[in-house]
């Protein structure tokens, strides 16, 4: 069975032909427009200018994956939720392709597709019960997805997504957007304990999130400490001989520090609350996905305790590449629903931007 994937739910224009059986969905043809250099100027993505980015590059993409391959069978593309500006181009694309070709049509969420993006690389497979963090620039939610195609939120942020409160302190850091990476790269040299930040929420008897706070924390630490721009390590050694009293630190607190502190703050809580419903669920299967599950010590972090404390439980993340938004997902995602009969008629169809995962 080919499938035609269609993804633009924010700034990724996708598009993937995938060859899909019970042996697997394989990628004959895929493409991906991104515009990180057209939003990085403006510190974050602006949705009018992506909607109309998505507009110049949706029937190209779709010309170019199609080039040479055999007609689909079925058209997937996600209908929510995202930035309504860019799901309206992916939909009408859609649309006009079901109704052109005579192609029967599947209505994708955005974030089942992230859930089977693991399924993109040979040899993994979900099995259910399972339990999907699923964290990414706009979402940050816990699921339980007893059998394929079945979902329901456990939890979810009741403000900012994880990603977004990466981004945002990556501005105040200054860093080029996506700053969530960047924040990554400059942990890898820093002290995880050098602050304190708090960790919102990891208490609560509950699998919701908040990271506004951290945020916030994150702006007046900032607003009251400078950062060293001197590596620790020397700076030490020319004070290590001054008294304590006279207030000069022998260790004082970089970028680096600062970033791996931040760091470590928001995959605490995000592990935390992760584990806990795994204790809760007992799961065959922990998906990590979503633009965030790159992000090298959540993984670490999620992958040793999964083998520690729940060696039933197999740990699941998709590649580097699978991570971000792309259509090879939607493609799968819509697979699994092909095979429950559940399509959508092109009239019928609409984009939704609220679109829930509780189905």
């Amino acid at each position: 069975m080919k499938i035609l994937g269609i993804e633009s739910s924010c700034d990724d224009t996708s598009v993937a032909l995938l060859d899909c059986s019970e042996k697997g969905c394989f990628v004959l043809s895929e493409k991906t427009a991104s515009q990180i250099e057209v939003h990085k100027k403006y510190g974050g993505v602006v949705p009018e200018i992506a909607g109309r980015l998505h507009a110049e590059k949706i029937v190209p993409l779709i010309e170019e994956v199609l080039k040479d391959q055999p007609k689909p069978d079925i058209i997937a593309v996600t209908a929510g939720p995202g930035l309504i500006t860019g799901l309206i181009v992916g939909v009408e694309a859609a649309r006009t392709l079901s109704y052109t070709l005579k192609l029967p049509l599947i209505a994708v969420n955005h974030l089942q597709g992230h859930v089977y993006s693991v399924e993109l690389s040979a040899g993994q497979k979900i099995e259910y019960p399972a339990v999907a963090l699923v964290v990414s620039g706009g979402h940050t939610e816990i699921v339980h997805i007893p059998e394929a195609g079945s979902y329901k939120v456990l939890g979810a942020t009741k403000d900012d997504a994880a990603g977004e409160c990466f981004d945002k302190v990556a501005k105040l850091l200054d860093l080029p957007y996506p700053g969530g990476p960047q924040i990554s790269k400059l942990a890898l040299a820093g002290k995880t304990d050098a602050i304190n930040f708090p960790r919102p929420m990891i208490k609560d008897n509950n699998f919701d999130f908040s990271f506004s706070g951290l945020k916030t924390s994150a702006l007046y630490w900032l607003r009251d400490h400078k950062l060293a721009a001197v590596n620790p390590t020397i700076l030490g050694k020319i004070f290590s001989w001054m008294p304590s009293k006279l207030g000069i630190s022998t260790d004082p607190i970089t970028r680096e520090d600062f970033c791996a502190s931040f760091e470590q703050a928001i995959t605490d809580v995000l592990a935390f609350k992760t584990l806990k419903a795994v204790e809760k669920i007992k799961p065959k299967t922990l998906v990590l996905a979503g633009g965030v599950s790159a992000n090298k010590k959540l993984r670490e972090c999620l992958q040793k305790n999964i083998s520690e404390n729940f060696p039933e439980t197999k740990f699941l993340c998709p590649e580097l590449k699978y991570c971000m938004d792309n259509g090879a997902m939607i493609t799968v995602a819509g697979y699994y629903q092909s095979q429950k009969n559940n399509y959508t008629n092109w009239q019928d169809i609409k984009a939704d931007p609220n679109w829930h995962l509780n189905f």
